[in-house]
């Protein structure tokens, strides 16, 4: 389904991502986890193609994703939807329409220079917020709803495209911890109810355990781990973050287990 072959990324003489190698079969959830210049986002922007690799391949499906030029790797972003932790919202434009904004690739030029949509495309923004539990702030501007609202806003934008995957950039890094939880078990929902792929760039080793059926671990570009949540251990975290780290990084994940362990059902994912 996808394959990444020996992905490799250089900057000059800095080398982000360094010979990546990654198979998946099937729609997974994947957490991706490292400290903070791993080589994570850019692995994430390679896949989506804002980012050219410098050598490897990717593959999707049997089709070669890093071949792609134009209005090929348009419509490859489109089925390849990216979720960014500042959101990359419009703040002043209204949220239905921010939502409306994941359908551009399809629109003529005309049709989103005035924002013209069908009106089935605006019954099914307004649907897909609903699921996400916002559908009441549908008319509002962008930058009058709280961060973890604005972040399901983006991922309504995402699933707009209809993707066959969604990447998730450091989704939950600027978010507290119960907007942490909300988005968290959308892009959970997502996955499981949907069956799409969903990757998700995370610094906190408790929430890919809890949320992902793979996690892959990051260090100085390098992929040093790649297994369940259950072989996940501490030594193992160990060799992602550094024999000295202590793992001040987790703090925001524990908070979320504690509030998982006492309001661990679906009614909460939406405050």
């Amino acid at each position: 389904m996808l394959q990444i072959a020996a992905l490799t990324k250089t900057f000059g003489e800095k080398t982000a991502v360094d010979a990546a190698n990654i198979s998946v079969d099937a729609p997974t959830m994947i957490g991706i986890i490292g400290r903070s210049g791993a080589g994570k986002s850019t692995l994430l922007r390679m896949l989506n193609r804002l980012a050219d690799a410098t050598e490897g391949s990717i593959t999707f499906e049997g089709e070669d994703i890093t071949a792609l030029r134009g209005a090929a790797r348009r419509d490859w972003q489109s089925r390849c939807a990216m979720i960014f932790q500042q959101f990359n919202l419009v703040p002043r434009m209204d949220v239905v329409s921010n939502v409306l904004h994941g359908t551009l690739n399809k629109r003529s030029t005309l049709a989103t220079m005035f924002n013209l949509f069908p009106r089935s495309d605006i019954h099914r923004a307004i649907e897909i917020l609903d699921r996400l539990g916002i559908a009441e702030q549908a008319a509002k501007r962008a930058e009058a709803l709280s961060g973890g609202q604005q972040q399901r806003v983006a991922i309504a934008r995402a699933l707009m495209q209809d993707p066959k995957i969604i990447l998730a950039d450091e989704p939950i890094a600027s978010l507290d911890p119960m907007n942490a939880q909300v988005v968290m078990q959308s892009l959970r929902r997502i996955h499981e109810e949907d069956g799409r792929m969903v990757i998700a760039n995370l610094h906190t080793l408790d929430t890919a355990r809890r949320y992902c059926d793979r996690v892959i671990g990051m260090r100085d570009g390098r992929i040093v781990f790649d297994g369940t949540p259950a072989q996940l251990t501490t030594g193992v975290a160990r060799d992602i973050y550094g024999a000295g780290a202590d793992f001040s990084e987790a703090a925001t994940s524990t908070e979320i287990e504690t509030l998982d362990r006492t309001q661990d059902h679906p009614s909460v994912a939406y405050a």
